[in-house]
């Protein structure tokens, strides 16, 4: 039976589409890639797909993507080094589930420890360690976002002999900076910490930094104990998601029985977003670690030119090396709402993620170009 129309929904729905089409060419303040093509996918929202409990485990209904999704899990685990069949994973609501995830198998493991992290971690470090009621230390950082290392020795001294949970954050909210596990754990030893988890928090800059050399130190190979990044931002999704990969031997701390459904609870969410997978298995049949290389190096030779250009008109501009993120002395809040610009403390960034193009910065530096200079930063 064919469905009725709503005009007064349709209606709604036709000046939703507008705005967003008015919108998404002036997208350039928030990490995300615009540049997917599903198609081929749209046919399955006809349907329910629940990826309930482990992805590891056929749950008793057959309404599920699990299948893609291991094969996502794989292809990550070997793109951050971990060793064969040494760790396990699932496709999250986003990083900052990721997060939470990686905390609570660190507070099982280390049910005493205080969780380090520093003043430009991503918000949902905090947030999660409120949620899951650990003890904290906030580690200072340097200029350009990166955690302080000497601060970080300083502030672990009172604790040894205490175990220890590290957040390292690999590509900061506001300046993409990256945190160094090889700096990080030797902080540990100086400090005389013996029993620690290092969890990185890579949900901005974990898959282009893998790809990258000189290698970065920041993965399993280098001794992260679990990782987490976004879906959304560098590979590209219609719904925000991500993936969260930790150690096996340390997964079996949050697992509860199956009940009903067939598969362990393992993961936070109950019921998860059996599309969500379908997306990036679908991103990396298209690209592959190769292709994944191709669209990092196009997008750092805009963020070059974008940085360029900055400077060709005078503005105040910087940018970590090999990051996406330009930083730029704040412009007026009309630029800032009109190009969606992430803002803090005098200073905005534009990020040239995938599928931001030449043309869309040349509009936005032609914009910059006619407005007021800020005062120097």
């Amino acid at each position: 039976m064919p469905h009725a129309t709503n005009p007064k929904m349709s209606k709604r729905l036709q000046a939703f589409m507008a705005h967003i089409e008015k919108n998404y060419p002036l997208f350039v303040g928030f990490p995300a890639s615009v540049d997917f093509d599903y198609e081929e996918v749209l046919p399955l929202f006809k349907y329910l797909l629940n990826n309930v409990g482990d992805p590891f485990v056929e749950p008793l209904h057959a309404l599920h993507s699990a299948e893609m999704e291991r094969e996502v899990i794989t292809f990550f685990a070997e793109l951050f080094r971990a060793a064969p069949d040494g760790v396990w994973g699932y496709v999250t609501a986003g990083g900052t589930e990721g997060n939470l995830y990686a905390l609570y198998v660190a507070r099982e493991l280390l049910p005493e420890a205080t969780v380090f992290y520093s003043d430009a971690a991503h918000y949902s470090i905090p947030k999660n360690t409120y949620i899951l009621r650990q003890q904290t230390c906030v580690v200072g950082t340097q200029p350009n976002g990166e955690m302080d290392y000497a601060n970080l020795i300083e502030k672990l001294r009172p604790h040894q002999g205490k175990p220890i949970i590290i957040v390292a954050t690999v590509g900061t909210t506001m300046t993409e900076a990256k945190d160094n596990l090889k700096r990080i754990k030797k902080a540990l030893q100086d400090a005389g910490i013996k029993k620690y988890y290092i969890h990185c928090d890579a949900a901005l800059a974990g898959i282009p930094t893998a790809l990258q050399t000189p290698h970065h130190p920041f993965d399993f190979a280098d001794g992260a104990d679990s990782i987490s990044i976004s879906g959304h931002k560098f590979v590209g999704s219609p719904m925000a998601c991500g993936v969260v990969l930790v150690k096996k031997s340390n997964r079996e701390l949050v697992r509860r029985p199956s009940m009903y459904t067939g598969s362990p609870d393992i993961t936070i969410g109950g019921s998860r977003n059996g599309h969500a997978p379908i997306f990036l298995w679908c991103a990396i049949q298209k690209w592959g670690k190769r292709g994944f290389k191709k669209r990092m190096e196009h997008s750092m030779q805009l963020a070059e030119y974008a940085h360029s250009e900055l400077q060709r008109i005078g503005w105040q501009a910087w940018r970590n090396p090999q990051a996406f993120t330009v930083m730029l002395a704040a412009p007026v809040s009309e630029l800032i709402y009109k190009w969606q610009l992430a803002t803090y403390d005098g200073w905005s960034h534009m990020i040239c993620m995938p599928g931001v193009t030449k043309e869309r910065i040349d509009h936005f530096i032609a914009d910059l170009d006619f407005a007021e200079r800020p005062a120097p930063l």
